[in-house]
């Protein structure tokens, strides 16, 4: 029986209004939740490789990329929001079986993410010089933080344009292909970061060619590998999904509807309320750290990127819940709504729980390999074992936001995350941090997610998530 109940057959009896057993439920989460794990394993090594390539030029390099990683995490959530805005509403619609409307939805969508991810690339060279010198950065690391973003926020379109393919093969039930295709673009950072960032230098007696391009060269690699990568996505997503290919249509538009705009928008604003202000928190923190000094900018920096080995399950088993949700609830099962919900969250706080207790246990081996900075090393080890107290709280708060997305429930969430990040970590950080210095502030986080994963719980434990509703397109 196992052999025959694949991802297919599974998601098929949800669609079918046919009964799933605990087992079965438990067997598609987890065939969906392996390959979005793997997706989100392969971007956290995106960022580990960047900042163990930067981190070997120094600490000013390592610090010139921490100061502006925080705006743009905000320019990547503003894409990623835009794309789950029209991503639910084909999970909604697969879930009842309306595969037209998906395609239709999905080619709405390819043209508002385009010329939204447009908007960004203008938005974020316009403030391009200025920006490292608002986040108060010292004048020795400026003029690389801005070649930096300036380079990142060029290759924006491919990101949202990958951003938008995987989502929406992920919405179908697809998980595999995007992980599949994130491994890929970590490869091919490794690649391109190597050539861009060092200069020309004899390697056990070869001589490797080199662009001696610094981080300029970081971004301008990661850039080259998202823009293949999305290629690659649209490329699957448009001609072989057999869910939501649209490229044999005929005669159909690409035009937005006001339906399907107001659609997305009910889903995305709230989203990009919560990037915008939950970002601004993150620049806020940026600014509470920066007079601390380069080492400190880098130690906290190259932190939040050793992390990621911890937090990539419960942002895997998120996109998961949101598949899971999002289809059983365009099927009308709200039963499995809420059973889908319990599975995914006590699977994500669980496996959290476990790589939390591995940060631990080898946080200095983890900063070791992202710094030859023995101070940025011995910091960074010593924030992360603070952290590792607040995992099991942001576990339950990374996947039950994921189900609430799946459900379009994005308003009251949004608004969790936000009073739990301003209240509950920044002001109390505002006067830890020049007291206890890094460790202070690291203090406040692990509260606050703490705080935000009960909030979730709370959430997801009552009935108004489930009221949302998405219009006919």
């Amino acid at each position: 029986m196992g052999n025959t109940e694949n991802k297919d057959f599974l998601l098929g009896r949800i669609r079918g209004k046919l009964p799933l057993s605990l087992g079965q439920q438990v067997r598609l989460t987890l065939l969906l939740c392996g390959p979005a794990i793997l997706a989100q394993l392969a971007s956290i090594l995106l960022q580990f490789i960047d900042a163990s390539m930067v981190g070997s030029l120094g600490a000013g390099p390592a610090a010139s990329i921490g100061l502006v990683s925080t705006t743009t995490w905000i320019f990547g959530g503003f894409a990623m929001a835009a794309s789950q805005g029209f991503s639910v509403q084909v999970a909604h619609l697969i879930g009842s079986n309306d595969f037209m409307g998906a395609r239709k939805v999905l080619r709405q969508g390819l043209t508002s993410v385009t010329l939204f991810s447009l908007l960004l690339v203008l938005a974020g060279l316009s403030i391009a010089d200025a920006l490292p010198r608002w986040l108060g950065g010292s004048p020795d690391i400026t003029r690389e933080a801005s070649a930096y973003f300036r380079t990142y926020i060029l290759f924006l379109p491919a990101m949202q344009l990958g951003f938008f393919g995987s989502s929406m093969l992920q919405c179908s039930g697809n998980m595999k292909l995007p992980s599949l295709l994130n491994v890929l673009m970590c490869v091919l950072d490794v690649i391109f970061n190597f050539l861009l960032i060092f200069p020309t230098r004899e390697i056990a007696g070869i001589t490797v060619p080199g662009a001696g391009m610094g981080v300029k060269g970081a971004a301008l690699g990661t850039g080259l590998a998202e823009l293949i990568t999305a290629g690659l996505m649209l490329w699957f997503l448009l001609v072989r999904s057999k869910e939501l290919a649209v490229i044999h249509e005929r005669g159909v538009s690409y035009r937005p509807t006001r339906v399907c705009l107001k659609n997305a928008f009910g889903i995305t604003g709230p989203m990009w309320v919560q990037n915008m202000i939950m970002r601004g928190a993150h620049i806020a923190s940026t600014v509470i750290v920066a007079p601390l000094g380069p080492v400190a900018i880098a130690a906290n920096s190259f932190a939040i990127t050793a992390e990621g080995f911890v937090y990539m399950p419960g942002y895997g088993m998120g996109d998961a819940a949101t598949t899971l949700v999002g289809q059983s609830l365009g099927a009308g099962r709200r039963e499995l709504v809420r059973s889908f919900t319990r599975i995914t969250m006590a699977l994500g706080i669980g496996m959290m729980g476990v790589l939390a207790v591995v940060m631990w246990l080898i946080a200095p081996q983890l900063m070791g390999v992202l710094s030859v900075d023995p101070d940025v090393v011995a910091l960074g080890a010593k924030v992360l074992r603070i952290e590792a107290f607040a995992e099991l709280g942001y576990a339950a708060s990374i996947v039950a936001y994921g189900a609430c997305v799946g459900a379009g429930d994005t308003l009251v969430p949004s608004g969790l995350n936000l009073g739990s990040m301003w209240l509950v970590r920044i002001i109390p950080a505002i006067f830890l941090t020049p007291v206890y210095g890094l460790t202070g502030y690291w203090i406040a986080m692990c509260i606050e997610l703490n705080v935000r994963g009960l909030l979730f719980i709370w959430r997801v434990s009552g009935k108004q998530w489930l009221k949302h509703r998405i219009a006919e397109t």
